[in-house]
């Protein structure tokens, strides 16, 4: 017969593997549920860059409808993509957002406390 191993292949408990999966998801999600995340325009001397990023992108993308093989405009488009992916990541604003202390402390326990029998459950017993 075919021995029966526990998490991660070892002779750890998968029942400790599994109660720490959910105690790492439910804290995980309580802490990013509590996460404010907010953006603004970006400027460029004075006057919104949304627009001007977005020209490169429209024109790559008519260069490819047109041949569908050009090299320019699939740079275009690609580098008019990552552009605006870049502006709209790096003005974002991360707030936390106010809770209790207990709160925090339990959102904090369940995310490290599940962390920590999850590797336990790797290790050999």
């Amino acid at each position: 017969m075919a021995k029966i191993n526990g998490a991660g292949g070892t002779s750890g408990g998968i029942g400790h593997f599994l109660i720490g999966l959910v105690m790492v998801i439910a804290g995980g999600y309580l802490l990013l549920n509590h996460v404010m995340v907010s953006s603004g325009s970006w400027y460029i001397w004075g006057h919104s860059a949304f627009g001007m990023t977005l020209i490169p992108l429209l024109f790559g993308i008519g260069i490819l409808f047109f041949n569908g093989r050009s090299i320019a405009g699939w740079i275009l488009t690609v580098g008019g993509g990552l552009v605006i992916i870049v502006g709209i990541i790096s003005r974002l604003d991360i707030y936390f957002r106010p809770t209790s202390l207990f709160n925090t402390m339990l959102m904090l326990s369940m995310l490290v406390g599940g962390i920590g029998l999850v590797a336990r459950s790797l290790r050999e017993h």
